[in-house]
């Protein structure tokens, strides 16, 4: 694997350590390692185009990783950006030790968000469209960034609002990022941060391990200096868990305690981004202890440490991946705890939870999904507590059914957040029913409703909430049977259909939305069939605009 630099000078600068002024790019590694751009060349296969500072040294091994790592295995078929994350040891030749800063970090952080001394994390945006000019007729390209921080929600943050311009503007887009980042405050836990880049300032308070648990102190600063309003992120690391465990909550006991004892784990999942979060998420429900084990989000038959875990002459190691390619299912028929996640069904408005099968059903490449394991627990599963997880998800309430949207009207609305409905579902189905934890829980819940992390939380939400209603009804859009309808219908009737079935493909395709390729390609050509059907003048016009 070699590296293809395609242009810009190399910086030469040292990294200094202590209280002194800050040099060239000494701010920039208090965030991250580097900055890389993954390719896919005809001859080389994976390839690290650039990687940004230029004088970032890293080994033969570590590129070769982040290159499998950076691109989904050809298994998951990602069309459209997807993102995910990945872990990789550092190689013993570079120096493990720390400086002065660094320590400090440590030293203030919950252990959970230290600096890892070994590892290095990746956080992945991926991008695969079509491209007629490409000889593979595909444009496949990652950007990643490469810290020592495990800021998964930040650097995901950060990503979205940097690849997009980047795969437009390319290199000089890149440069002017990093010199922004390198212009940032140190990322000190306990401390409200503001964090300038491309004309939007996030907002992120690193924990401190001075915090008491349960408190939410990010508070937005004064906005008077800081127009528009900051994206402000409530927290740098945690994932929306009942989003990863949706399919798996009602075994969630059980796998707190695989967890917590370390055990040998494969997850296996459909795509990079599933199987990383689950592991992820995983690996943070035993907080605030560390997760002491290793632990890889994506995993590939590339890795160095792929004959390592997967020999069978001895126990499985203390690990826990996440893999997408088949081929794992025969790899580690030997582990004794494998889970096979699939796509997420609905049992009426819940997820339909997978059930806990017999390891020797194991055999297949077609297996179904399952949580694969003879583990008996040592506690009883609270099944009140689960039930009651699955059911009472008010926020998720306010999403229309699915059975409400239709080809022939626009989407249904989202119902709004009424603030005293909510606090009604707490009388019987908050915290203070299960929590050993007494005191005024309403009094806590009415008050975190008027903090920023609430609106942050809640505008979040808000937006994933739509962007899912615009792909039901994309999808449904696809299905329907259009030609028929515009049958009866009068021209101007058919003009408006046109116009804004335009304004949704445009809409699908600048957005990314994960809509099925052939769906999109088979409603275009409804679109061109609807237009051949109207006078000449008027397919004139709709094929100017």
């Amino acid at each position: 694997m070699e590296l293809l630099e395609t242009g810009g000078r190399t910086r030469t600068v040292k990294r200094c350590s202590g209280s002194g002024p800050a040099l060239p790019w000494d701010r920039f590694s208090a965030w991250l390692e580097c900055v890389c751009v993954v390719t896919f060349d005809l001859e080389l296969g994976q390839a690290i185009e650039l990687v940004y500072p230029h004088d970032m040294r890293l080994t033969e091994k570590e590129k070769t990783s982040i290159c499998y790592l950076s691109f989904p295995d050809s298994y998951s078929g990602c069309l459209g950006d997807t993102q995910f994350s990945f872990r990789i040891r550092q190689t013993m030749g570079h120096k493990l030790s720390m400086n002065g800063d660094e320590e400090t970090y440590n030293r203030d952080a919950p252990v959970v968000l230290q600096r890892d001394r070994a590892h290095y994390y990746g956080f992945v945006y991926f991008r695969q469209v079509k491209d007629s000019t490409v000889k593979r007729g595909y444009f496949q390209k990652s950007l990643v960034l490469i810290s020592r921080l495990p800021f998964v929600n930040l650097f995901h943050s950060l990503l979205q609002l940097v690849a997009p311009e980047y795969f437009e503007k390319l290199e000089p887009c890149l440069e002017a990022v990093c010199n922004e980042v390198d212009q940032w405050p140190a990322p000190v836990p306990g401390k409200l941060l503001s964090l300038p880049v491309m004309g939007v300032v996030i907002q992120v308070r690193i924990p401190s391990r001075k915090d008491k648990l349960g408190t939410s102190p990010l508070k937005q600063a004064n906005q008077e200096n800081l127009l528009p309003a900051p994206m402000v992120i409530p927290t740098v690391n945690e994932l929306d868990l009942f989003g990863c465990f949706q399919s798996i909550l009602i075994h969630i006991q059980m796998l707190w305690e695989l967890m917590l004892l370390g055990e040998p784990l494969i997850v296996m999942a459909t795509s990079p981004k599933i199987s990383s979060d689950t592991v992820l998420a995983l690996t943070s429900c035993i907080a605030p202890l560390r997760y002491c084990c290793d632990y890889r989000p994506y995993f590939t038959i590339h890795d160095t440490e792929f004959k390592e875990y997967t020999t069978r002459t001895q126990a499985p190691p203390n690990v826990t991946l996440g893999v997408t390619n088949p081929f794992f299912i025969k790899t580690f028929q030997h582990w004794p705890h494998i889970i096979r996640i699939g796509e997420v069904r609905m049992s009426g408005d819940l997820p339909k939870q997978i059930k806990v099968k017999k390891l020797m059903k194991l055999r297949t490449l077609d297996t179904k999904p399952g949580i694969y394991t003879s583990y008996k627990t040592f506690l009883h599963k609270d099944k009140t507590l689960i039930k009651r997880l699955l059911k009472e998800r008010y926020v998720a309430s306010l999403m229309p059914l699915q059975r409400t949207i239709t080809a022939w009207k626009n989407p249904p609305q989202i119902r709004p957040f009424i603030k005293e409905e909510f606090m009604k579902t707490l009388e019987y189905a908050g915290p203070q029913l299960t929590s050993v934890q007494k005191g005024d829980w309403i009094g806590l819940y009415r008050r975190f409703l008027k903090s920023p992390n609430f609106d942050g939380w809640f505008r979040m939400r808000y937006q994933e909430m739509c962007k899912k209603l615009e792909i039901l009804h994309l999808e449904v859009l696809c299905e329907a049977d259009l030609l028929m309808w515009v049958r009866e219908k009068s021209e101007v009737e058919v003009v408006d259909l046109v116009l804004k079935l335009r304004e949704k493909l445009i809409k699908a395709r600048v957005h990314q939305l994960p809509v099925r390729e052939d769906l999109l390609e088979k409603l275009e050509l409804y679109l061109e069939t609807v237009i051949s059907s109207l006078p000449d003048d008027l397919q004139v016009v709709l094929h100017r605009h």
